[in-house]
């Protein structure tokens, strides 16, 4: 399959690999795909199509090609777990020996952590002896350190600190639309703070929500994708629907979005990008959410959070992620975002950057039931 060759529906001229994200038809759905499709959509295929100037059918046709090749690791509607389980990111210290075994067991073992990445810095700086980063979810109920402390012994961890998120201001994808942008490029006006807070659900809307957010297989890529869904959560195409729709008027539910394998390289050994940076900056105490809005309306970045590191990260407040092709690109962009935190007044008492390196991506699980089964068969393990 990595071998086909594909048209482009306006020009007619053959060119790359229906896979790849570089195929220009691809790169068209891609740049909508990715973190445009905002909210809970009935026809979410279509509106990729329409805004994309694509084809619907050439749009379903492409997306199940490339989730097919691998080249996009998911398709799925996304929801703001921070706002249904309690949430972290969270760095452990575990001793060089036990690195790679802890990341697997993180990885394969632990539906709770999701994004499980090591990561390093260009010197000896704070906080550089945690190389083990995950991002964990935990549902209501469960204590996000007790988790941890459960954790601790079966992936030799010596220490932990979990960095809860007070607020959020850059939360998106769109590595082949960020692939162009400047150092400095922003948005118009500072980036609007997202708050945390927990939304509780009933029966039926756990049973949209997770029939909704459940990957979709190759062969579920067609026009009305919520019918088999609706289906599945025992509920008339309508009322799901209605549902999922309150959902998104509570702040529940993120965007549909196809996501691109961004770490490894595709069949046909293109990579999406190289480099994953995770931006740190301390500002002083009152300057948070003021520093946070300045630095997510940046372009490059795919999320921007504030989160209280502790004072083995010299006080660290504010964290960012980039992605690029080269290291000397996102080091531009990251004193592009500087330099703007000096127009704008804003002290910085200290900043960082972590290096990611191996890295493995999947949703966090946040169902209660899930947790009690796996801790179920964590104890008999055990």
């Amino acid at each position: 399959m990595a071998a086909l060759l594909s048209r482009d529906t306006v020009t007619g001229t053959m060119t790359h690999t229906a896979t790849e994200h570089l195929d220009p038809v691809n790169a068209r759905i891609l740049a909508v795909s990715e973190d445009k499709i905002a909210g809970f959509h009935r026809e979410p295929f279509q509106r990729i199509a329409a805004l994309s100037g694509v084809p619907e059918a050439t749009v379903l046709e492409r997306i199940t090609l490339m989730l097919t090749a691998g080249t996009i690791r998911r398709v799925r509607q996304t929801i703001l777990a921070t706002n249904l389980a309690e949430g972290a990111l969270v760095a452990w210290k575990v001793p060089p020996s036990r690195l790679d075994a802890a990341f697997d067991f993180l990885f394969q073992e632990d539906p709770f952590s999701g994004h499980v990445v090591v990561r390093s810095t260009d010197a000896e700086t704070a906080g550089c002896e945690y190389r083990l980063w995950t991002t964990l979810k935990v549902p209501q109920g469960i204590s996000l350190e007790e988790h941890c402390r459960v954790l601790s012994p079966l992936i030799g961890a010596e220490k932990f600190r979990t960095m809860r998120a007070k607020g959020i201001f850059a939360l998106g994808v769109g590595h082949v639309r960020r692939k162009a942008i400047e150092p400095g490029a922003r948005s118009e006006h500072p980036a609007r703070m997202i708050e945390t807070r927990i939304v509780e659900l009933n029966d039926v809307e756990w049973r949209v929500l997770m029939a909704l957010k459940r990957e979709f297989t190759p062969e579920e890529i067609g026009p009305h994708p919520w019918a088999a869904r609706a289906r599945e959560a025992g509920l008339p195409l309508e009322t799901f629907c209605e549902v999922a729709e309150a959902l998104n008027e509570r702040g529940v539910l993120g965007r549909f979005s196809t996501f691109l394998e961004h770490v490894k390289p595709s069949a046909g050994g293109v990579r999406v990008t190289r480099f994953n940076a995770l931006f740190h900056w301390a500002v002083p105490h009152g300057l948070e959410i003021k520093a946070g809005s300045e630095i997510g309306r940046h372009e490059i970045l795919t999320h921007c959070y504030w989160r209280e590191a502790g004072s083995e990260f010299r006080d660290v407040n504010i964290m960012a992620v980039a992605h690029g092709t080269e290291k000397l690109c996102l080091l531009e962009h990251k004193e592009a975002i500087d330099q703007h935190l000096q127009a704008c007044g804003i002290p910085v008492t200290y900043t960082n950057v972590f290096w990611g390196g191996r890295s493995e991506i999947k949703p966090s699980e946040i169902s209660p039931l899930v947790y009690r089964d796996w801790f179920r068969r964590l104890v008999s393990r055990v």
